[in-house]
């Protein structure tokens, strides 16, 4: 006779949604703090240790926020699968934005490649509002099926925004994104 049963030990799905956020989260504001302390001469310098760690900050957290939609995407279509396309187009949006992202990222840590495969104005302009826009949209589906408080992805906007008006207001934003995401849960079984 078993004495246990599979489904009680087995881990639980997206058990990782939340931890994902507030690292991702977290990250941003790191980058933000080093951003900061970069440009406390009042210039900022590519090859100092603060721009290098804090863009090695902000791509692992890109990363992270790539993790979190695709982790998303599969909890929203688990609870409400009618919503599939949608959910999809949000999921794809994000993760080109996230990859243009990198690709800025990856040149701003390595100016040779950089030269090599100079991003155009439509990734340095479109990537951020592909990525921004797919996270939103994703959020709000997590308001709708009840993962999310509705105040959560209106924290989030307004972090983004805040952000796109000064990238010196990076740690504010990003303080504000980890309150936006951090009562993001999985549903009860």
């Amino acid at each position: 006779m078993i004495a246990t049963d599979s489904r009680a030990t087995a881990p639980a799905p997206y058990a990782w949604l939340r931890p994902t956020a507030l690292t991702a989260s977290m990250l941003l504001f790191g980058y933000g703090i080093l951003r900061l302390l970069d440009g406390l001469d009042g210039h900022r310098d590519k090859s100092a240790w603060p721009w290098l760690a804090g863009h090695t900050l902000f791509l692992l957290g890109i990363v992270l926020f790539a993790v979190l939609m695709v982790e998303l995407r599969g909890l929203l279509l688990a609870t409400s699968p009618r919503q599939r396309g949608f959910t999809d187009v949000a999921t794809v949006a994000g993760l080109v934005g996230a990859a243009a992202f990198g690709w800025v990222i990856l040149g701003d840590l390595f100016p040779r490649f950089a030269e090599a495969v100079s991003p155009p104005d439509v990734v340095l302009i479109g990537g951020p509002a592909l990525f921004q826009l797919g996270l939103l949209t994703l959020l709000v589906r997590a308001v709708v099926v009840r993962l999310l408080p509705a105040w959560g992805p209106v924290l989030v906007l307004v972090g983004f925004l805040a952000i796109g008006v000064e990238l010196d207001l990076l740690p504010v934003g990003a303080a504000l994104v980890f309150a936006g995401l951090f009562p993001l849960a999985r549903p009860a079984r």
